[in-house]
């Protein structure tokens, strides 16, 4: 089966795709065609009961993704002297893992090992984002689940912190594009981020300056009465954007208002490629869901597992 990415992804993704295993959309057509609809009720039945939820499975794939390929190795619990994925500092709030047990017991009871935890995960993801008000797309299956995962390895995640070239480096090192960084960090338009996530801009940001001098000030001075220096409250933060719960493009306008949360996201101003595809996603709703789609189906097409889980908590 031919890979499903488009030419102009790198190389390296296809490479990936292929030595692991090539994706179809219609890879369960005839072992499991109810695979996708039973998924996405366990995740609509979710999503009624808690509304964090969306968001939490949609960071959940991205962080899959990122480590080891689109392999569910982000859902492996620690065992013995193991430390697993979710259990590194950048996943330790990362949250809804029963829904993904939910849609997987739901469905090992129609078709049992033949479906991996790795596209439930995928599919999950793209059905939080329709839920949220968001684009729909096909996503292609047939990735398989990992047996490693190492929570040293998730520091090779993009941190909030980072400047445009480290940001440029950790996607381009997985075969993502200056476009697919800047559609991909619109994920960020849906869910909540804790005090830790952008202190580093309303305190001591440098020698010269307390606050971040692109911080718009009253957005500025809201963030610092939610998290004041130095406060101990574990749970403190706020909303990713004002429509915390729809799938929009009003994070790309909020970047070129000054009132976006994390360095990473005011860096996308600092190179003019990735400027002006945030002026553009800014601009039109449309070419913005068309861009996530496509950057969603290329960034889940990075594979690397070699098994079907019977419980996407523990490896086979």
């Amino acid at each position: 089966m031919a890979c499903l990415v488009s030419l102009s992804i790198s190389l390296f993704v296809c490479l990936v795709c292929s030595h692991g295993h090539a994706l179809s959309l219609n890879y369960y057509a005839k072992r499991c065609p109810n695979a996708e609809s039973i998924i996405t009720q366990v995740v609509k039945d979710a999503a009624k009961k808690d509304n964090t939820v969306p968001a939490a499975l949609l960071r959940m794939h991205f962080h899959d993704c990122f480590i080891r390929g689109c392999d569910a190795s982000v859902l492996l619990n620690s065992k013995g002297k193991n430390n697993a994925e979710k259990d590194g500092p950048p996943n330790r709030s990362l949250h809804a893992f029963y829904v993904i047990d939910n849609a997987k017991k739901a469905v090992e009871a129609l078709c049992p090992g033949v479906v991996s935890c790795a596209d439930i995960l995928a599919s999950a993801a793209r059905d939080a984002v329709v839920l949220s008000g968001g684009p729909y797309w096909d996503v292609p299956k047939g990735r398989k689940d990992g047996r490693i995962s190492k929570a040293s390895e998730t520091t090779q995640m993009p941190a909030p912190l980072f400047n445009i070239s480290q940001l440029q480096q950790s996607f381009s090192q997985r075969g993502l594009s200056m476009e697919d960084l800047v559609a991909l960090s619109g994920g960020h338009t849906i869910g909540f981020s804790h005090c830790s996530s952008f202190q580093n801009r309303i305190h001591n940001f440098n020698a010269t300056h307390d606050i971040d001098p692109t911080l718009h000030p009253s957005f500025a001075a809201s963030l610092r009465s939610i998290c004041p220096n130095k406060s101990g409250a574990k749970n403190a933060g706020t909303s990713m954007d004002p429509s915390s719960t729809t799938f929009d493009n009003t994070y790309y306008k909020l970047i070129l208002q000054g009132k976006s949360l994390f360095s990473s996201d005011q860096a996308l101003l600092t190179s003019p490629k990735t400027k002006d595809f945030v002026s553009k996603f800014a601009t039109s709703k449309e070419t913005f869901y068309e861009a996530f789609s496509s950057s969603m189906i290329k960034m889940s097409s990075i594979t690397g597992g070699q098994e079907i889980r019977k419980d996407c908590r523990v490896v086979n």
